[in-house]
């Protein structure tokens, strides 16, 4: 079945499922957990089948680990899919109301977008997550996931159909698109007719694709070149703790850390010490010559400060103060996550007023950005652009409004 057939599909299922009540979309989510649960070690044997295939085709160690399930991962989907039920209905909610003079009723209403395509890479997770929030808010999905994940994601949505047909609800309210090929991808971008919101979630060069190609309204979902600066007044063995977990903890992700700013005025002292806690954590360390002349790391230059590494490396710079470190990553980032470490207030609220990014943090590790640990139940994405959604994108980010207005007989 050729890609447009699938989106015309997932269209049609659409109609149906706006009207989806809540309790059935909850069944539907509850019957999922348990078939997941149920088939854990059947995911892991399909997992490692893209795992074989991956270590084939020589695939970067961070790549694989972006795309491995481990039991304690799917217990984590299982765990996000039970918060998602957990979650207030985002659907047929009365945002405003008022009352003309000439007594219309205008009721502003959440309602779902529709059908949303994500296009993503190598992480079959996102396969559960954004079918569970796009279930939950009443919405269908076309699901495009990497070649590289490709056992995974068929068995995943296998079981997605089993909890959909068990309670009676179309099977193209959930559509996997495994074509490979690009042109048949760019048909997808361009099918506005079938598919009203499209989300890219992956590396740089394929958000940016999708960003430049598709004619279908783009949620942008950022690359992550997050940071850490470090200020002049802090307390050292917190941001020791905060650079180890935000850059060790899971590098592969988009909210662990690829650059440190630290003051000028501690780099000597403050330097050296991080530098023996990071190595004992094999961490590659590079920077510029004002780093190398402290410590010893692989130079760069300074315009070379834009690497989304996604492993085990992170990029040094010296800044003067807490303007040159807010310049430095409006100039660098991705508007994804930032953080400062300074026990001075005022100038953690010059770091909160002036940064431009979804998530910004004082005293804590980047890697809080995720819909899950929000509250959210998930995450479609993290938006890291401005218009409609911020940030961590749960189900009330995947509706939008339409205004009923009630008259008796108005007219103008």
């Amino acid at each position: 079945m050729s890609i447009l057939e699938q989106a015309k599909r997932a269209k049609q299922a659409s109609f149906e499922f706006k009207n989806c009540p809540l309790e059935i979309r909850n069944n539907i989510l509850k019957d999922l957990a348990l078939i997941i649960e149920e088939n854990i070690q059947n995911i892991i044997e399909n997992n490692n089948l893209d795992i074989e295939e991956a270590k084939i085709n020589n695939m970067e160690e961070h790549l694989i680990d972006r795309l491995t399930l481990t039991e304690h991962r799917i217990l984590s989907m299982i765990e996000g899919i039970q918060e998602i039920i957990k979650l207030e209905d985002p659907i047929n909610n009365i945002l405003e109301n008022r009352i003309l003079d000439n007594q219309l009723i205008i009721n502003k209403v959440t309602v779902p977008f529709g059908v949303i395509a994500i296009i993503y890479e190598s992480r079959p997770n996102v396969t559960i997550d954004c079918a569970a929030l796009c279930i939950k808010s009443s919405n269908t999905c076309i699901l495009k996931g990497g070649k590289e994940a490709k056992f995974s994601n068929e068995f995943l949505v296998k079981l997605i159909h089993e909890a959909l047909i068990k309670n009676n609800v179309n099977k193209d309210t959930v559509v996997l698109v495994n074509n490979p090929s690009r042109t048949e991808v760019a048909k997808l971008m361009k099918a506005k007719q079938y598919i009203d919101v499209l989300i890219p979630r992956g590396s740089a060069k394929l958000i940016n694709y999708t960003v430049e190609n598709s004619t279908v309204p783009v949620l942008e979902t950022g690359a992550g070149i997050c940071h850490v600066y470090v200020d002049e007044n802090y307390d050292e063995n917190m941001a020791i703790n905060i650079i180890v977990n935000a850059k060790t903890s899971r590098p592969s992700v988009c909210n662990s850390i690829e650059t440190l700013l630290i003051h000028k005025n501690i780099a000597k002292d403050f330097l050296p010490k991080l530098n023996t806690v990071l190595k004992d954590k094999n961490v590659k360390l590079m920077g510029n010559k004002p780093v190398k002349e402290i410590i010893d790391v692989e130079l760069i230059q300074d315009n070379q400060y834009d690497i989304e590494h996604l492993n085990l490396t992170l990029s040094i710079k010296i800044v003067n103060d807490v303007k040159d470190a807010i310049n430095h990553i409006n100039t660098f980032g991705t508007k994804h996550s930032e953080s400062i470490v300074t026990n001075n207030k005022e100038n953690a609220q010059t770091f909160f007023n002036n940064v431009d990014a979804a998530a910004i943090y004082h005293n804590a590790s980047t890697r809080f950005t995720d819909g899950f640990v929000f509250g959210l139940g998930g995450e479609i994405g993290i938006s890291t652009q401005k218009m409609h959604a911020r940030g961590p994108m749960g189900v009330k980010e995947l509706t939008t409004y339409t205004y009923h207005i009630e008259g008796n007989g108005q007219v103008r």
